[in-house]
C-alpha cells in the first residue's frame, strides 16, 4: 500500500529515518509479492493494510523525500481523495465529500494516536508538525466510528512521528519564494540499552503569497522513552507558536484582478496561537495473549487575535485518558484479535471576543470493543461497537446568562469481511456507523428557539479490491455514505446559525495505481469521483457545496544518474460550488490543475532538493465562503539541504 519508492528514495528514507527501517526498502525478486506495511491506525493496534477490511494508504518517509515536499499540507494534497481548503491561515482536509466549513469537524486528525482536532470548530494546527519529525502518515478513507468515535466520519489521518530507537540526528535548512526561511533539527540519544531521549525543533518565517499574510512559526518537542521486552513507557512535551497576519477574503472581482492583495478594510488583523502539550503512555505485555496500555494527555492553547479590527482572546484546553486492552488468540485459521477500551475527555473553551463572551465545557465518555476473527485461512470478519455520551455546560452572556446543560449520546456498530485468496489480492466489504457531536461553539450559536443540536449520525458502506505485485499496485473501492442531522452553519442576511441540516448522501469511487518500472522509474495515477447531494428538504437533489465531483493525481519519479532523482506531479481538482451555496445558486468555482516539480540530489548523508510548487503559476481559489475568496499560492520555489549524522 502507498507508493513504492525508487532506488534513491529508498536510500533517502534509510538516511533520514530515525526509527525502524522502511519496509519499502526490502529487496524483492521479480516474482515476489511486496511486503505489507505495519500500521497502527486500524484496530488501534499494529496491523497490515491487506489484512484489514478498510481502505488504507501509508505514506512513508521515503515517499515524502521522493516528492521534495516542504510541508505536511503538500504531502497530503491529492492523496486518497483529500480535498484541501485553505483560508490563508491554515489548511483543512475534506475526505469523502464535505464542505470546506465542515471538513475540520468530519475528518479526524491524530498525531501518534492523540487527537489534534479542537473542541471548537477551529481547524487542527497541522503546521505544528514539521516534516523532519514524521516517520509516516496513515490515511484511512471512510468512517471509523467504532474505533475512534466522534468526528471519524469521512476519514482518519494518523501522523506517526519518529521514536528514539537509535542514536543519531539531522539538520535541515531551506529557503525560497516570498522570503521564506526554515530550519529544522532533531537528535536521538541512547542513555542506556533501555532508556532513549529524542528532541526536535523547527523555525519558519515567510511573507507568503498574499499581502499582509506573513507568518513566524516555531515548535519544540522532547520525548523520554523506556522499553524492554515487556514494558514500554514514554513521556513527552511540546510547544507550538504561530503568529500570522490575516489577509482576509476578497470579492470575486478583487480575486480576478489581483489575487495577492489583502482585504483593505481590516489592515491590522492578525492571529497568534500558542499551544503547550504534555503526554504520557504506558503499556505492558503480560503474555503472548494480552497487552494493556493507557495514554494520558493534556493540551492548552491561547489564541490572541485582532479580527475585523477588534481584539479578542480564545483559551482552549483538552484533557484525555485512553486505556485499552489488546488480546491475541492463536487458532488454526489465524489469530483472533480483540481490542477493547474507553475514551475519556474534558475540553474547555473560553471566548472573550468583541461579539462573544462565552465559557463552554464538554465532557465525553466512550467505551468500544472490536474483534477480528478468521473464519478460514483466507476469510475473516471484523465486528465491533461503541457507545458515547457527551455533556455540555454552556454559559453565554447573551444567549445563556443562567447557563445551559445539554446531554447527548450516540452509538456505532461495525461489520466487515476481508477475503484474501492469495498474497497478492484482497477483497473487502464493510459497513460502519459514524457520528459527531456538535462542537462547543456550535452548540452556543444556534437559532433562539433551538436549545442544543442533535448529534450528527450516519452509516458508511464500502467495497474494495487490492492487487499487489512486486512492481505494481492497483486499488479500487466504491462507497456510499448516508448522513442524518448533519451539523452545518447556514448564513442569512438576518444572521447565520448552526443547525441540523436535511439528510444527505454521498456515492464515490476511487482508484489508484502505482508501477515501478525497471527499478529506476516509478509512475502513479489516482482518480476519485464523488456524487454528494441532499436527499430531502428544500435542497433535495442539490449538490453539496465545495465538493468537487472529480479529483485526481498523477506522478512520475525517475533516477537518471547515480545521485539524482526527478519527481513531477499533477493534482487536479474539478469544478465545485462555493462554500455555503446549498441551493446551488452561484456559478461553480472553476477546476484547476497544479503542477509540482522536484529535483533531488543525495550523496552519503547529504541531501539537497529543489522543489517548485504550482510550476505554471495557476491562479485558483483555495477557499470560498459565502462569496469571500481566498487565493491559492502562486508559483513557489524552495531549496532545501539536510545532513544526517
Amino acid at each position: 500500500m502507498g507508493t513504492k519508492p525508487t532506488k534513491i528514495a529508498v536510500l533517502l528514507g534509510g538516511i533520514l529515518s530515525v526509527s525502524a527501517p522502511l519496509q519499502a526498502a526490502e529487496h524483492l525478486t521479480p516474482t515476489a509479492t511486496k511486503v505489507d506495511e505495519t500500521i497502527t491506525i486500524i484496530g488501534r493496534s499494529e496491523s497490515t493494510p491487506l489484512n484489514i477490511a478498510a481502505n488504507v494508504n501509508v505514506i512513508d518517509a521515503a515517499a515524502i523525500e521522493m516528492s521534495g515536499a516542504t510541508s505536511l499540507t503538500d504531502v497530503l494534497r491529492g492523496q486518497s481523495g483529500i480535498q484541501i481548503s485553505d483560508s490563508n491561515s491554515g489548511a483543512v482536509f475534506a475526505m469523502r465529500g464535505f464542505s470546506a466549513d465542515q471538513a475540520a469537524n468530519n475528518t479526524l486528525i491524530l498525531i501518534d494516536g492523540r487527537r489534534l482536532n479542537n473542541i471548537d470548530i477551529a481547524a487542527p494546527a497541522i503546521n505544528a508538525i514539521p516534516l523532519n519529525q514524521i516517520e509516516r502518515v496513515e490515511i484511512l478513507s471512510g468512517s471509523a466510528g467504532v474505533l475512534y468515535g466522534d468526528q471519524a466520519v469521512g476519514g482518519v489521518i494518523n501522523i506517526i512521528t519518529k521514536a528514539p530507537n537509535s542514536a543519531g540526528g539531522s539538520i535541515r535548512v531551506s529557503g525560497g519564494s516570498f522570503d521564506t526561511y526554515e530550519g529544522q533539527a532533531d537528535v536521538s540519544v541512547a542513555i542506556n540499552d533501555k532508556w532513549r531521549l529524542y528532541a526536535a525543533g523547527s523555525y519558519n518565517q515567510g511573507d507568503n503569497y498574499r499581502d499582509h499574510n506573513a507568518n513566524e512559526t516555531a515548535s519544540i518537542l522532547g520525548r523520554l522513552q523506556y522499553q524492554d521486552d515487556t514494558d514500554r513507557f514514554f513521556v513527552e512535551t511540546s510547544y507550538y507558536d504561530n503568529e500570522r497576519e490575516l489577509a482576509g477574503s476578497l470579492t470575486k472581482e478583487q480575486f480576478e484582478q489581483n489575487p495577492r492583495q489583502a482585504n483593505s478594510f481590516y489592515p491590522d488583523d492578525v492571529q497568534h496561537e500558542m499551544t503547550s502539550a504534555v503526554r504520557a503512555g504506558y503499556q505492558h505485555q503480560f503474555n503472548r495473549q494480552w497487552l494493556l496500555s493507557a495514554d494520558l494527555s493534556y493540551s492548552d492553547t491561547d489564541v490572541n487575535s485582532i479580527s475585523w479590527s477588534s481584539e479578542g482572546k480564545i483559551k482552549r484546553s483538552l484533557f484525555e485518558f485512553n486505556p485499552k486492552a489488546i488480546a491475541t488468540f492463536v487458532t488454526d485459521n489465524g489469530d483472533i484479535s480483540l481490542v477493547a477500551g474507553a475514551d475519556f475527555s474534558q475540553g474547555k473553551a473560553d471566548y472573550d471576543l468583541a461579539y462573544i463572551t462565552r465559557n463552554n465545557t464538554q465532557r465525553l465518555m466512550s467505551a468500544y470493543i472490536q474483534a477480528d476473527v478468521p473464519l478460514t485461512q483466507t476469510l475473516s470478519y471484523v465486528v465491533g461497537g461503541r457507545y458515547s455520551d457527551v455533556q455540555d455546560d454552556l454559559t453565554d452572556v447573551v444567549l445563556y446568562p443562567e447557563g445551559e446543560k445539554l446531554d447527548n449520546s450516540a452509538s456505532a456498530l461495525e461489520l466487515g469481511f476481508n477475503y484474501r485468496p492469495s498474497k497478492s489480492q484482497r477483497f473487502y466489504l464493510r459497513a460502519d456507523d459514524n457520528f459527531r457531536f456538535a462542537k462547543v461553539d456550535e452548540q452556543a450559536y444556534t437559532l433562539s428557539e433551538v436549545k442544543g443540536l442533535n448529534p450528527q449520525t450516519g452509516r458508511s458502506y464500502e467495497a474494495g479490491w487490492d492487487w499487489t505485485l512486486s512492481s505494481q499496485t492497483l486499488r479500487v473501492s466504491a462507497y456510499r455514505l448516508d448522513l442524518e442531522d448533519e451539523i452545518v452553519y447556514v448564513w442569512s442576511p438576518e444572521g447565520g446559525a448552526n443547525m441540523n441540516a436535511d439528510a444527505s448522501r454521498r456515492y464515490g469511487v476511487s482508484a489508484d495505481w502505482d508501477w515501478q518500472i525497471a527499478g529506476s522509474t516509478q509512475v502513479g495515477l489516482e482518480y476519485n469521483y464523488i456524487d454528494a447531494k441532499f436527499t430531502e428538504g428544500a435542497n433535495d437533489g442539490k449538490v453539496l457545496p465545495w465538493v468537487a465531483e472529480h479529483t485526481g493525481r498523477g506522478y512520475v519519479s525517475v533516477d537518471f544518474a547515480q545521485h539524482w532523482q526527478l519527481f513531477a506531479e499533477g493534482q487536479y481538482t474539478g469544478s465545485h460550488y462555493e462554500g455555503g451555496d446549498t441551493g446551488n445558486y452561484s456559478p461553480k468555482i472553476e477546476a484547476y490543475l497544479l503542477s509540482n516539480l522536484a529535483l533531488n540530489y543525495t550523496r552519503d548523508a547529504w541531501l539537497a532538493s529543489l522543489r517548485v510548487d504550482n510550476l505554471f503559476d495557476e491562479q485558483y481559489a483555495s477557499a470560498v465562503y459565502y462569496g469571500g475568496y481566498y487565493s491559492g499560492s502562486g508559483r513557489a520555489v524552495r531549496l532545501t539541504a539536510s545532513y544526517r549524522f
